[in-house]
């Protein structure tokens, strides 16, 4: 770049305005800041950018759709131009694989709470009736009771902010003493680590080889799929189902057995901690409260692994990467 030097029509209309007095100073008239200076060789740069350009293009054109967004519904933008009602449900047009999934509005909350706390329906049974997941009835219900919690105390809560999340994305709701459509699937399994094993496993031609045989020939402690699906009870009464029995009484079977599924379980649980209360010793002091257990340090298992061990985690190397350590499996359970 060539250096900036005045030319002498410039140095010298410098020095006469500084020659006058204050008051013909002031008198002059004052250049212009967006003129362009006589000794500047650097080209003005235009008004906006071309990203700038593009972008009031698109907003005034295609993009004029979410200048006043649709209310209740998400508004994503589209991988083609013009073409406003078919994404729904993927929200970056650079990644169709990306779907945004359905959340429960506040509404369907509400319900399932009600349904719980109020009506003392099982959670297995809010679940299969609305088609939910176990872990978000029991979230869902949770998070409700906190919530209430936190207003029954005088705590406000964040609703604008929750108001205008749920406002951009897609939502599900239900519709009490109506069939609803189900949210998920409730009823779906996991994969087990043992299950991902390719073994060969003989069995004879003439016998049945059934679920109950192949968790067994995967591992001797594994269950079947139907005893390790989250809702056993459905499978039971669709089998009564099958054999004649009318769907009401086979309903009201399930949320028997539902319910005595829970019992069960919270007895279980009741149990646990009244075991572990056992062989609890409680010291209470000022600030803290001390609590210390009765352990055998000699139950470390055959493998000085045991999970119920003291420091199980360390003090015992793990030989994945040592070099002529058999790493492959030399037998099938």
């Amino acid at each position: 770049m060539p250096p900036r030097i005045p030319n002498p029509s410039t140095a010298s209309s410098a020095l006469t305005r500084l020659a006058l007095p204050p008051r013909v100073n002031q008198s002059l008239p004052q250049p212009c800041s967006h003129t362009k200076a006589s000794f500047s060789t650097t080209a003005s740069r235009p008004r906006f950018t071309k990203a700038r350009r593009q972008f009031r293009k698109w907003i005034n054109g295609p993009g004029s759709v979410f200048r006043n967004p649709t209310p209740g519904q998400p508004n994503y933008l589209q991988p083609t131009i013009g073409r406003f009602d078919e994404n729904i449900t993927r929200p970056f047009p650079l990644n169709p694989q990306f779907q945004s999934e359905p959340v429960l509005d506040n509404r369907a909350r509400e319900l399932i709470w009600e349904k719980v706390m109020r009506n003392g329906e099982t959670i297995k049974a809010v679940s299969a009736e609305l088609g939910v997941d176990i872990r978000r009835v029991a979230a869902v219900v949770r998070l409700k009771e906190v919530e209430k919690d936190w207003v029954a105390k005088g705590k406000k809560l964040a609703k604008p902010y929750a108001r205008a999340v749920l406002s951009m994305l897609p939502t599900h709701t239900f519709i009490p003493d109506q069939k609803n459509e189900p949210f998920e699937p409730i009823n779906e399994l996991h994969i087990h680590p043992y299950t991902t094993k390719q073994i060969f496993w003989p069995t004879s031609e003439s016998r049945h080889f059934t679920r109950a045989d192949a968790a067994k020939a995967f591992h001797h402690k594994l269950l079947s799929p139907d005893e390790r699906v989250p809702h056993p009870e459905l499978i039971q009464m669709e089998k009564e189902v099958l054999q004649g029995r009318p769907l009401w009484d086979a309903s009201e079977r399930f949320k028997q057995a539902a319910m005595e599924s829970e019992r069960k379980a919270a007895d279980k649980e009741l149990a646990k901690a009244a075991l572990d209360e056992k062989y609890t010793t409680h010291v209470n002091t000022k600030r803290f409260e001390f609590r210390f257990k009765q352990i055998n340090s000699e139950n470390i298992g055959p493998k000085g692994r045991a999970r119920s061990a003291v420091g199980w985690r360390y003090g015992a190397p793990y030989y994945d990467r040592s070099k002529g350590e058999i790493k492959i499996p030399t037998s099938v359970p």
